[in-house]
């Protein structure tokens, strides 16, 4: 397998995600019982790789081409082993904090010297937005929610996006309090395709990619405005306000922390590509393919999926998300995968990382 498609194309030199925009819960839900088993992660921002070790694996091997993302998972192992609950939400900014300077420090105790010059050379920015705020991603939310917002809807209506309603209720305020010509308007140029690649997502990850991420972006709020309730959204609550409400991602919640820092010696960080693993001969039975393969042609995606196969065990499950360039197992390895269509809908119901259009549960048969 060659080792990435888009790592020709896109710069890993910092940091794109430093927090997960995918639901760790339809994630882990998706897995399936992996108990003793040996599970693949891409890295991202290492929420996810941490949220699978509370299904009991042996192992998670964690892979990315970023090393800054890979410091983001490190810096998350510091905040486990070092902090408290509550210190390590202040960090991360989804709690208001005066001492995020000092609790960097503290959770970096152990950290090699590269991921200490890392995030000391971030520290300002930790101390103003929080670890999770420091992103390419999250700037690009911040210029949104600081500069744009405000020009379109007072702090009273997005503070009533998260009052939580009935079904009913949460289509009609959409309709007439939050759906307006100006939010319209912002949509269709701030979610503009030139404007992603400029300052959201690496403009080479919309090379594969037909429509509009405007009207894509459009259809998705419907989701997580009705379909889903706001109220519960850490995703939604983090773009508005920019900090979590009540509402916390899985890896972030409090019932999950001990757990996570009991097993983060089974976290086994491998820098690369899937190659990383693949090239072993190792056999892993849960793969987290985060949306790796909307970066790919379609030629190099049946590519990768095949070499994916090699390394899967029997019953091994592929998760994986679309968000504009569909994805599903291709034609010519139909036979050895099955996808796990009643688990897949029950949960794309539940996803509150709302951008996605697709969320994929497939299974290893042979």
């Amino acid at each position: 397998m060659q080792s990435s498609e888009i790592e020709a194309k896109a710069a890993f030199d910092h940091i794109r995600y430093a927090q997960l925009w995918e639901d760790a819960d339809i994630l882990t839900q998706g897995l399936g019982d992996c108990a003793g088993g040996t599970l693949v992660s891409i890295c991202s921002a290492g929420d996810n790789a941490l949220a699978m070790l509370t299904l009991d694996p042996k192992k998670v091997v964690v892979v990315d081409l970023s090393p800054a993302q890979i410091a983001c998972l490190k810096l998350r192992i510091g905040a486990f082993q070092h902090l408290s609950h509550l210190e390590f939400l202040e960090l991360m900014g989804a709690r208001p904090s005066t001492q995020r300077a000092s609790l960097l420090t503290k959770a970096l105790t152990e950290s090699d010297a590269q991921t200490c010059a890392y995030w000391q050379g971030l520290s300002e920015d930790v101390t103003r937005h929080g670890a999770g705020g420091v992103g390419k991603f999250e700037r690009y939310f911040r210029i949104f929610r600081k500069r744009l917002l405000p020009l379109v809807h007072s702090q009273k209506t997005i503070d009533a996006i998260f009052v939580s309603r009935p079904r009913a209720e949460r289509q009609v305020f959409l309709d007439t309090r939050f759906n307006t010509w100006r939010w319209r308007l912002l949509l269709n140029v701030f979610f503009s395709r030139f404007v992603m690649g400029r300052m959201g997502r690496d403009k080479a990850f919309f090379d594969h990619v037909d429509g509009s991420p405007a009207q894509h972006v459009a259809r998705r709020i419907h989701h997580a405005a009705v379909e889903c309730d706001p109220a519960d959204n850490p995703y939604l609550h983090w773009i508005m306000k920019g900090t979590h409400g009540a509402a916390l991602p899985m890896t972030w919640r409090q019932e999950y922390f001990d757990v996570i820092k009991a097993r983060l010696d089974r976290i086994d960080i491998r820098p690369g590509s899937l190659e990383a693993f693949i090239s072993t001969g190792e056999k892993a039975n849960g793969f987290n393919l985060s949306d790796i393969f909307e970066y790919m042609s379609p030629e190099m995606f049946a590519q990768v999926y095949g070499s994916i196969l090699t390394a899967s065990a029997p019953g091994a499950r592929l998760i994986y998300w679309n968000m504009m360039a569909p994805r599903r197992v291709p034609a010519q390895f139909s036979a050895q995968v099955e996808t796990l269509s009643d688990i897949e809908d029950h949960l794309k119901a539940r996803d509150k990382a709302f951008f996605y259009s697709d969320f994929v549960v497939e299974k290893v048969t042979g």
